[in-house]
């Protein structure tokens, strides 16, 4: 009696060894703690798209504006090389009147200044007066004569100091006109001017802010791509880890398969089963060999499968301890309870896990629910039992 219980122990240890080798690596937090990480890079990777367009839409409105300022500012130092050469012009026409009016002037003073001299000399030089030049006359002829010539003479004085002052005024009002109209052209040439500064101003200011745009996709740029190498390298680490626990997996069921020769002196005892799936009683796929339903499935069927909805409660087949609740590579989510004697009992493909390992459950309980994870081809319970680390066909110990 001792030595059958000290090999039960010692079967119940190899089999405990072996469950406890999946929470020591990866498992399912290391995955979903990857994927995790791998979608929280995705959705930053959107973010940053998104800015990335609502930057070029920016960017493009904003090149838009310069082109039109840049047009604009083309245009406006067209009109002020414009406006310098008519006020230029318009310089050198006031300064043309000018010396035509200080000509004027001139021939004006000069025509004064000879017709004061003229009456000077008839008036007041030599010793014949203007009356003696009359007086002395030979005859009346000779007296209208000279009377004559001294009259047109005036005439014709006061008729040249008209035509010169009327030609002063006339290039007095002239040029009067063209300093107005320089006037004119100098506030209209300010005026533009100040547009063009403004233009400019604009134009450094909206070119600085292109630059700044170009500098912000250049940056996200440059993140997007840095995240990129982030979720391939999330990826890469999701298939080690994958790829690991596969290998662990079949290490595990190795070790369970050799501890349960080593022990092959325990049975079944008088544990009794209930069917884990009352939703269904659809067998899927029955124990032993058969075609690999997907990739990555085995031929060797290591229990049944039966067809249920995903969310059907699963229930514990027998009390006992829940060695396993975690995530498999290829089980998905599963659990495996001890039910001592060397009998566990496993659930696979679950798609919510209701118990942890350590947690004592009892037969009937609500443990899982149906789902697919894992090599699956749809929603199903894979339920098996091992004795002494090897799986036996369920159907011989329990029925729908």
């Amino acid at each position: 009696m001792k030595y059958r219980k000290r090999i039960e122990a010692a079967v119940m240890t190899a089999v405990l060894t072996v469950s406890c080798i999946f929470p020591s690596y990866g498992t399912k937090t290391d995955v979903d703690a990857a994927r995790e990480s791998k979608s929280n890079l995705e959705n930053e990777k959107k973010e940053i798209e998104k800015t990335i367009e609502k930057l070029e839409v920016l960017k493009s409105d904003t090149a838009s504006y310069v082109n039109q300022l840049d047009a604009e500012l083309n245009s406006l130092n067209k009109q002020v090389t414009a406006l310098n050469s008519r006020v230029a012009a318009k310089e050198a026409e006031i300064e043309e009147a000018e010396a035509e009016l200080a000509a004027s002037k001139e021939d004006e003073r000069r025509q004064y200044e000879s017709m004061k001299l003229r009456i000077q000399y008839m008036y007041e030089k030599g010793e014949t007066s203007y009356l003696d030049l009359l007086f002395k006359s030979a005859d009346l002829t000779q007296l209208f004569n000279r009377a004559e010539y001294i009259s047109q003479i005036a005439a014709y004085d006061r008729k040249m100091l008209d035509q010169y002052e009327a030609a002063s005024e006339e290039v007095a009002a002239r040029e009067a006109d063209l300093k107005a109209e320089h006037e004119e052209l100098v506030t209209l040439k300010t005026n533009t001017e100040e547009k063009q500064k403004d233009a400019e101003r604009l134009m450094n200011e909206k070119t600085a802010e292109l630059k700044s745009y170009n500098s912000k996709i250049a940056a996200s740029e440059g993140n997007l791509s840095d995240l990129e190498k982030d979720i391939a390298a999330q990826e890469d680490k999701i298939k080690a880890i994958e790829a690991e626990l596969k290998r662990k997996e079949e290490e595990a069921k190795k070790a369970a398969l050799e501890a349960g020769k080593k022990y092959n002196t325990v049975s079944i005892g008088n544990i009794n089963f209930i069917w884990p799936c009352p939703a269904s009683s659809r067998i899927t796929s029955s124990f032993g060999d058969r075609e690999s339903p997907t990739e990555g499935a085995s031929s060797s069927h290591q229990g049944i499968d039966i067809g249920a909805s995903t969310g059907s409660s699963i229930l514990a087949a027998a009390s006992g301890t829940v060695t396993i609740s975690t995530y498999s590579y290829s089980a998905g989510n599963y659990i495996m309870i001890n039910h001592g004697g060397g009998v566990s009992t496993v659930y696979m493909h679950c798609s919510e896990l209701l118990v942890s390992a350590g947690q004592e459950v009892t037969q009937g309980q609500v443990i899982a629910k149906v789902g697919s994870t894992g090599y699956s081809t749809g929603p199903h319970l894979h339920f098996g039992i091992r004795v002494n680390g090897s799986y036996v066909n369920p159907i011989n110990y329990v029925s729908p």
